[in-house]
Formats: structure tokens, sequence, C-alpha cells
């Protein structure tokens, strides 16, 4: 199993504050912009997660902006149940410019649980003076477990059979599932390539009535590339299949970006902003084959990427009712 590692460490991020990423070509004729003033910076050293123990954790805080800081407060949390102290520190006396203190705080490590997780510790400060914004905040975010090799490695369903053996087929919850002669009258055989919002995908290269997509329930894949958009090939059951996707990449630092399919029926073909990919007539039922006349649809959806940003791995979205065959990187 994968040591624990630091997967995201936000630095200087004052509270009431947001990125903004601006391209880097010229927009407009005027004058040079100022430059950003400096924020105070927040760092987390990395928790020891080998529990059940008591784990030291050390809050560095640096004053990068122009004046003293003075009253300075930290305080450190880390996920739900889990016991911190002290709650807050104080700091005695003044932080002068460019100077960094370091505070120390304790947390109660309960024993690590099997599989892929994410654990997210947050520090948050109060001062006066410095950069005159009044606060900041710090997030670290660390990984224990392994995220599995590939989408393949995730598969967990059963969404495609052939009209002579419908029985395997679960796509919907009720038994029924995809055609796979109708699927490959419209292109959608084993292995086939698939071209969707800029991306390579394909379709998934396994026998009628095994499994072959992936119903998104929070899992980690690893995922390696670098480009503008990470493009998901599925289908939606339910109305409601939407979620967010967290992608981190190989500097440690990750962004996140919420998607959405259609019902694989009936349902707008644009909902949730998807792109329809395919329509195949009517669907296997655990009887056989029915409801010919009727489109059962493949969709491709996006998420932004930070396209200088070498990808590590994927958090899918926590929702069932969201089902995957492939992903993959749009250049």
């Amino acid at each position: 199993m994968r040591s624990a590692r630091v997967i995201t460490l936000l630095r200087a991020t004052a509270a009431a504050g947001a990125m903004l990423l601006v391209p880097a070509q010229a927009v407009a004729a005027g004058p040079e912009p100022a430059p950003a003033a400096a924020r105070t910076e927040v760092a987390i050293s990395p928790v020891d997660l080998q529990g059940p123990a008591i784990s030291a954790v050390k809050v560095t805080v640096k004053n990068a902006g122009p004046d003293r800081m003075r009253s300075l407060k930290v305080s450190f949390a880390g996920p739900v149940g889990w016991a911190v102290q002290p709650a807050v520190r104080s700091v005695s006396g003044a932080v002068a410019t460019g100077q960094a203190v370091e505070t120390e705080f304790r947390i109660q490590v309960p024993e690590q649980r099997p599989g892929f997780t994410v654990r997210t510790f947050t520090a948050a400060v109060t001062y006066q003076g410095g950069d005159g914004a009044g606060s900041a905040t710090g997030t670290l975010s660390q990984a224990t477990g392994e995220p599995v090799a590939n989408l393949k490695a995730a598969y967990n369903g059963v969404a495609i059979t052939d009209e002579g053996n419908t029985a395997p087929g679960d796509y919907d919850g009720e038994g029924n599932s995809f055609s796979a002669q109708k699927l490959a009258a419209v292109g959608l055989t084993p292995g086939a390539s698939v071209s969707a919002l800029g991306a390579k995908l394909t379709w998934p290269d396994v026998p009628s009535g095994t499994k072959d997509n992936v119903s998104s329930a929070g899992q980690a894949v690893d995922l390696s590339g670098q480009g503008v958009r990470l493009v998901f090939l599925g289908s939606g059951v339910g109305s409601g299949a939407t979620g967010t996707a967290t992608v981190y990449y190989k500097d440690g630092t990750s962004t996140r970006g919420s998607f959405g399919f259609p019902n694989w029926s009936f349902a707008p073909a644009d909902d949730h902003g998807a792109t329809l990919v395919a329509s195949s007539d009517g669907r296997n039922r655990p009887s056989g084959y029915g409801n010919a006349g009727i489109a059962y649809r493949v969709f491709a959806h996006s998420i932004p990427l930070d396209a200088a940003k070498q990808v590590d791995f994927v958090v899918l979205p926590g929702n069932g009712g969201i089902h995957i065959f492939d992903m993959a990187i749009a250049s």
C-alpha cells in the first residue's frame, strides 16, 4: 500500500480573496497593472497518518505584507471527528515583515481504513497589520492507499448485453441494459475509437455481459497526461446524474469540476450540458430485447484542467447515477 503522501498544499489564501487565472497574452491596450499585493502565507506540515496515534502538526505563518503583524491567532482542524489540541494558539508579540512563526498542534489520528482515502486539514489565522486582510487560510490534503490502475480496473457493473443473453445486465437497477447489437449498429463495438469534445476515447473492450462501466462512487483512478479538459464518456440513470470530480496533479495541487449526464432515455439530450455521442434503438430487458423505437443513449461531458500541469489521478464523483465507460484528456 502506498504510504501517506501530500497531494494538495495551498498557501497564502486570504479569506476574503479568490484566485483569478488570466491568459498570458495581453487582452487590451492600457497601462501596466499594479503588481499583486503580497499575501500572508500559511503552510501545514505533513501529518503522520499511521494511526491510532497522536500526531504533532506544525503550522507556519509568514508575514509577507508591508506592516508588522500583531494579535496573531492560529487555529487548526482535521477531518470531522478528529480531536485537536489546542483548538487555537495565540502568538505573542509582533511578527516583522518577511518573518515566519511556527505553532504546533496535536491531532488524534484513528486507525487507517482500507482503500484509497483523501483527508483534508485546514489552518486558519487572524491578525492585525501584515497584509491588511485580517485573515488567511492554508489547506493540506493527504492520501493513503492506492488509486486503481485505470478505469477498467474500477468497472463495477454490466451495461451491455447480447440480445441472446440479457440476464447479466443491470444498468439501471431494474435489470435493463444496452443491446450490444444495437450499439454496434451505431459504431460502438468493443474497443471502438470514440472522438468527443476534443478527446480520443475507447468504448469498453470487453465481452458483452461482463463488467464494462463504472457506477461512480468516489473511486480514485490513475490517469496521466496533460491538456485543457478531462472528457467523460457515459450516460445517466435517473434525472440527477451529476457530481464533482477532483483532478490531482503530479505537483501536488488539484482542481475540481462538475459535470453530469442525462438519463439514458427520454430526458433532453443536452441535460446538464452534456453532448450526445450515440443513440441505440431499444434496450435489453431481463426477458429479452424490447422497447424498439425508443433511443437509449451515450453522452460526453468534460471538466477543465490546468493545462500547464501533468495529471496524476482522478477522484470520481460520489453519485452512482453517473455511469462512465471511459475518460480521456483532450489537448
